[in-house]
């Protein structure tokens, strides 16, 4: 009984540790980094590259590939706190995401509400964040091509800068999101968080010309 509650006792410290070193390496709160923990660990998670949407000064929205239903539990533990987190209604309702989603500002996306984008706007144009999951589909269906008509706006109208953040790996979790004959599942991939540079709708469209549509 006591090498038992020794072993659960060294167990603990070695998490509370562990996120210590985690809240100073990221600039997360303690309670992010504590969650985070079990992740970093169990994915061995290349993360330097959040360091880059931390930074990103507000207004800014993250677009997040959402592959499996991880991501969001980790842009939740990885994001700046004030972020408000657009979920997809599992997300927003799963019993197991619960501690992760107290981390933040969340609310459910709305296939008929999102469009009406003021309350957005406003969040945004008053210096916020915005975290919006993107489906990692390689054949957009009409609601993901609204969805990314509705961020470009949101986007212009509150001049934001756009950081794309994808997770490489998550896509052959087990709670991938991608059917297993296309991905087939891993119990334990290694992760890397890929975050590219901040731009504005305009800065896109000056790169990119030929796609401005």
């Amino acid at each position: 009984m006591i090498l038992t509650l020794a072993l659960l006792a060294g167990l603990v410290a070695a998490w509370l540790l562990i996120a210590v070193v985690e809240k100073f390496r990221l600039g997360v709160r303690f309670t992010q980094a504590l969650l985070y923990v079990p992740f970093k660990l169990a994915y061995r998670i290349a993360d330097d590259r959040i360091k880059i949407a931390r930074k990103t000064a507000a207004p800014v929205i993250y677009v997040i590939s959402h592959q499996s239903r991880l991501e969001p539990a980790l842009m939740l533990s990885l994001l700046p706190e004030d972020t408000l987190h657009i979920l997809d209604e599992v997300s927003a309702r799963s019993p197991w995401l619960e501690p992760w989603r107290e981390l933040g500002r969340t609310i459910a996306f709305n296939a008929e509400h999102i469009f009406v984008s003021r309350r957005l706007v406003r969040v945004l144009k008053g210096k916020g964040r915005l975290a919006v999951y993107l489906p990692d589909a390689v054949e957009p269906d009409i609601k993901t091509f609204r969805l990314f008509r509705a961020v470009t706006r949101i986007a212009m109208q509150a001049d934001a800068r756009i950081v794309p953040i994808f997770v490489a790996g998550a896509r052959t979790l087990p709670v991938s999101l991608t059917p297993a004959d296309k991905a087939p599942r891993r119990w334990f991939p290694l992760l890397s968080i890929s975050v590219l540079e901040p731009m504005t709708i305009a800065e896109l469209v000056a790169r990119n010309p030929d796609q401005s549509s």
